[in-house]
């Protein structure tokens, strides 16, 4: 099996094999992926995050042995400059920090790296990482303080605590247990939306019964 690291802060994963097709979600410095097919300028991947399938640029990338698993020592609290191949690299916030030298063939440095990971799942945690996002432009497929959209606002948020959900708002709305009533819910729990087909189609973090914090034009 053929694996490849992003060597980006960000690199674009597009629904097709070309620079003018949808941007369906980011691929961050460090994150893996299965080879699915390999093409001259793009290479079709599917993520080891979350299984999620979509088409790379062949220069972000480059090819990844699992000889040395990758330890996440958490993700960064705030936009960091690390040392990558030797040249200053500029990070966003939400981005995964490494305990490693190495990504692929490139040395790394993360040694002025600031992040956090397993926080407590209390209010004032919650608020201080949903907050840190606040009037993040929505960017749809963006994963990261740069732009963002609404399901990869709430995973990124969530990957704070420990805890992983899958991509898209739709398949987020699954993973968990309902709530029968607003007056049941907590801080941090989600509240989906849907349309008149009966999709969900978006997604935010409610911070009492009658407010939540989403990504939607901003965050």
């Amino acid at each position: 099996m053929q694996k490849i690291i992003s060597i980006v802060p960000a690199a674009p994963l597009r629904a097709e094999a070309s620079h003018r097709a949808e941007m369906v979600s980011q691929l961050l410095l460090g994150e893996t992926a299965e080879v699915l097919e390999q093409g001259k300028d793009f290479t079709k991947i599917k993520t080891d995050l979350n299984d999620y399938e979509g088409w790379i640029q062949n220069p972000q990338v480059t090819n990844f042995t699992e000889d040395t698993p990758l330890q996440l020592l958490g993700y960064a609290d705030k936009e960091i400059c690390i040392l990558f191949n030797h040249f200053p690299m500029r990070i966003p916030a939400g981005a995964p920090v490494f305990d490693t030298k190495q990504l692929g063939n490139y040395p790394v440095d993360y040694s002025n790296a600031s992040y956090k990971k397993d926080v407590p799942f209390t209010k004032e945690q919650i608020e201080e990482i949903a907050f840190a996002y606040i009037n993040t432009a929505y960017l749809w497929g963006g994963r990261t303080a740069y732009g963002i959209d609404c399901s990869g606002y709430v995973q990124s948020v969530y990957a704070f605590f420990g805890i992983a959900l899958p991509r898209d708002a739709y398949q987020q709305a699954v993973a968990g247990d309902t709530i029968d009533f607003l007056e049941q819910t907590r801080i941090g729990d989600l509240a989906y939306f849907d349309n008149t087909d009966g999709k969900i189609i978006h997604v935010g973090i409610l911070l009492n019964p009658e407010t939540i914090i989403h990504s939607s034009g901003k965050v």
